[in-house]
């Protein structure tokens, strides 16, 4: 266990930041799940940018990478330009 008062700060913040992190991640995979799953043309056009907004959030703060970023927003379009 750290003694530094300074170390034992950094583990409270690593451990905030962990939480928030992850619960950022999951918010916006919810929102990917919603969005595959979604049958009407005109509701995914309204989600896409959202979603969208959403992923470049998780790319900028480094949460994903921004390939990963990128791959998943490509998908996330052809799929809703597929829907009929």
């Amino acid at each position: 266990m750290a003694n530094h008062k300074s170390a034992l700060k950094r583990i409270r913040q690593n451990e905030v930041r962990r939480l928030r992190n992850r619960y950022y991640h999951k918010t916006a995979r919810t929102a990917m799940k919603v969005l595959r799953s979604e049958e009407n043309k005109a509701a995914a056009t309204e989600q896409l940018p959202k979603v969208i907004a959403l992923l470049d959030k998780l790319a900028k703060k480094n949460i994903i990478h921004k390939n990963k970023a990128a791959n998943l927003k490509s998908k996330l379009t052809k799929h809703v330009n597929k829907l009929a």
